[in-house]
């Protein structure tokens, strides 16, 4: 049955896995000695047709664009072959996070009087809507919902972060790690509904993010005004670190707190390598997403290659901007820092 209904779009992904950029490629991108190189070799990729046409000189802007574009083109893709239900429901919710990360990035540089054309141009291709450009008009939660996002998908997670609040910063952080809260716990709903491989995949990868997020909610509330109580109340609902685990991260008050927890948990082998430096974990978790993320194509049938596919993509856009950074600004030495190897 799952291949009749979704057997095309899946091989469809699994075919796209091949125009992954390898460990050779990253190697040979090191050497380069300009953006304009990094152009030139990736128009022998999968990235090529959407490069090839680009005028010089090349910004490490233009290289993300085109990395993002990708990934849209590969979206489109799926919504022209009219996926079957379940699995259109399921793409669409792979979006939702997007949207979320454009409305605090609109309201945000709205908050700092940037314009609206300039905000828009930053904004995630996979989470634009109709009224998105109405979001610098706002100044409250209340007007936000009412006006702008009543009839988006992601109107209903407001329900658990409804307050009527000015925008400033804290707020709209708050306003971020809610939203998020919410639609974590309604996409963990509707994978564990579809059953099946699917459900056990997306039930690790999930528990995952919701780990990750507690602990980066943890890091950056350290040293502000957000209670310990309030900071628990961001907290998903589930994951392996859920309860026991996120009860001692509310409690944290420094980096090594946070070390320690993590040390006495089931992650406790993916800080190995790190230091007492916040960005190594960072990139541990980046690079425990890339092992889950990858191990998820060994099987068969099932949606989780999906969502694999698009964050195994997010990894290679963030792979190639600090690449491309680092030529740009001529710290080739920090390149090793930033690159996560997918395949």
């Amino acid at each position: 049955m799952f291949n009749t209904k979704d057997g095309f779009l899946e091989a469809t992904v699994r075919g796209c896995v091949g125009g992954f950029l390898r460990t050779e490629d990253y190697s040979n991108l090191q050497q380069c000695e300009t953006v304009e190189d990094i152009k030139l070799y990736l128009t022998s990729t999968d990235y090529g047709s959407l490069l090839q046409n680009e005028a010089s000189p090349t910004h490490p802007s233009l290289i993300v664009r085109c990395c993002l574009k990708k990934i849209v083109q590969d979206f489109s893709f799926f919504d022209l072959v009219k996926a079957a239900e379940p699995l259109s429901t399921f793409l669409q919710y792979l979006k939702y996070g997007y949207m979320i990360d454009n409305i605090v990035l609109m309201v945000t540089g709205a908050m700092h009087e940037r314009e609206v054309t300039e905000l828009l141009d930053k904004c995630h291709p996979l989470g634009m809507f109709d009224s998105i450009a109405s979001l610098g008009a706002v100044s409250n939660l209340r007007e936000l919902h009412r006006i702008v996002l009543v009839d988006t998908p992601i109107s209903a997670y407001f329900g658990e972060c409804f307050r009527d609040e000015n925008l400033d910063e804290v707020n709209i952080e708050i306003l971020r790690n809610s939203l998020y809260k919410a639609y974590l716990k309604d996409f963990f709903r509707l994978s564990q509904m579809l059953g099946g491989l699917t459900a056990e995949v997306m039930k690790e990868i999930l528990c995952f993010e919701a780990d990750r997020r507690a602990v980066n909610i943890t890091i950056n509330s350290i040293g502000t005004e957000l209670s310990r109580d309030d900071r628990q109340k961001l907290f998903s609902d589930f994951g392996h670190m859920h309860p026991e685990g996120q009860r001692d991260l509310a409690l944290c008050r420094d980096f090594e707190q946070v070390v320690s927890v993590i040390v006495n948990s089931t992650y406790q082998n993916i800080l190995q390598k790190s230091t007492s430096e916040e960005m190594n974990i960072d990139k541990v978790f980046y690079e425990t997403e890339v092992m889950k993320c990858s191990s998820m194509f060994a099987q068969q049938f099932h949606y989780g290659i999906f969502y694999a596919y698009l964050k195994l993509r997010e990894q290679e856009v963030r792979n190639l901007m600090w690449l491309s950074e680092c030529i740009a600004q001529d710290q080739k030495y920090r390149i090793v820092d930033g690159v996560i190897s997918i395949f």
